[in-house]
């Protein structure tokens, strides 16, 4: 492959378009071994939208083998703590775990309770946006997106406002071990993170026990059934899954929008087209490029077989911008009805959290289309080093 048309998940140039390089996949090899990750890539949107609804892989294998019987060496004792931590969140859980995680944590985690947000939602993204104007512009991603849905995750889950400053590093942290190969001292800041937060966590859900409030923590801690560590895996993963993926479709976006005026003027004077817009803005530059799975048993995709004990690399962007699946792919179009994209992921992993962003997206968009008319682009955006969740750094915008 040419430098170009190269998938390469360290290179800036790829993590700021790797489009092109998808487009030579899903034509050439929709089915291939990746040496520096060791993972077979799939590309192709049939492919990975039948890949994680298929019951022969698992985000864990821990469930029916050891990491021995898997042909693989585990993690080092070091990043016990973050490992603890992820594996007791209900997305690196499978069956017949998972069912009763998700059912237990959907007691709490109830539609009333994310339809009661909206009018919190909506009031932080007009103060937010008012502020931003008010100031006459800056960086949308530090002014709004980033602390819109942070602020709405910690009023959901009951954290006093006093305590919420390390939320958003945190996260940061814990999502670095989510990238393909991560250093050292990304792990060990992932480690420092997940100590930290769970120790945080635990206090506050005895604290909610003792005096519950009407909040995810105070709900949680009276299900019966649910563990004390599998709370805390849950809230941090509310909060990672949460917050990560909104703040980088606002961000990713706007930077689309802003970068398409004819569809952002569009959007300007048909408001009802609100809905369909945000759809496609995560399908046109997807948050989560990648989910990976384990296979549990030998399978073969498009005639090549993968082993047991294999990981897969199904490449959410690439999916989300194949023609076989969507017409003209490569365009944006805010009117775009049939739009399959899988951004939210399928299967049993389906975003919990899935309703909640929407609402969230919906409230800042909005905001931001009727309160900064004139908004536009200071300085070319930059990505963020991470490719596996793809954001922007900063997004510098006057109004």
């Amino acid at each position: 492959m040419s430098n170009g048309d190269a998938f390469d998940p360290w290179s800036a140039q790829f993590v700021a378009q790797p489009y092109p390089a998808y487009a030579k996949l899903r034509a050439e090899t929709p089915v291939q071994w990746f040496e520096p990750s060791k993972q077979y890539l799939i590309s192709r949107h049939e492919d990975v939208n039948a890949l994680l609804r298929d019951r022969r892989l698992g985000r864990s294998y821990l469930h029916v083998a050891s990491h021995e019987e898997m042909g693989r060496r585990g993690w080092p004792q070091y990043q016990q703590p973050f490992w603890t931590l992820n594996n007791n969140g209900m997305l690196d859980r499978e069956p017949p775990d998972h069912t009763r995680l998700r059912r237990l944590v959907s007691q709490a985690f109830t539609p009333r309770r994310v339809e009661a947000l909206r009018p919190v939602v909506e009031r932080l993204a007009d103060e937010l946006v008012d502020a931003f104007v008010a100031q006459g512009g800056g960086d949308l991603i530090a002014d709004v997106a980033e602390p819109l849905p942070v602020t709405v995750i910690a009023e959901l889950l009951g954290v006093p406002e006093a305590d919420r400053h390390p939320l958003r590093p945190w996260s940061a942290a814990i999502c670095g071990m989510y990238e393909l190969n991560p250093s050292r001292d990304t792990a060990e800041a992932a480690v420092r993170a997940s100590e930290e937060f769970s120790d945080y966590l635990r206090a506050l859900a005895r604290r909610r026990q003792d005096d519950p409030r009407d909040d995810l923590v105070s709900a949680l801690a009276a299900v019966e059934g649910l563990s004390e560590d599998e709370l805390i895996g849950t809230c941090v993963l509310l909060l990672n899954a949460g917050h990560e993926a909104t703040v980088n479709v606002t961000g990713n976006g706007w930077r689309a929008l802003l970068q398409h005026p004819d569809q952002l003027a569009l959007l300007r004077t048909n408001p009802d087209f609100l809905g369909t817009a945000i759809e496609e803005l995560m399908r046109f530059d997807t948050p989560l490029q990648m989910f990976e799975r384990w296979v549990l048993e030998d399978i073969e995709v498009r005639g090549v077989p993968i082993p047991r004990g294999a990981e897969v690399a199904l490449l959410f962007g690439s999916a989300n911008h194949d023609p076989a699946a969507f017409a003209d792919p490569s365009k944006l179009d805010i009117t775009r009805r049939d739009n399959p994209h899988i951004s939210f992921g399928a299967g049993i992993h389906y975003c919990l959290g899935a309703p909640l962003a929407r609402i969230e997206l919906a409230a800042s968009f909005g905001a931001l289309l009727a309160k900064a008319p004139a908004l536009r682009l200071v300085s070319d955006p930059v990505y963020k080093p991470g490719y596996v969740i793809r954001g922007l750094k900063s997004l510098e915008v006057s109004v």
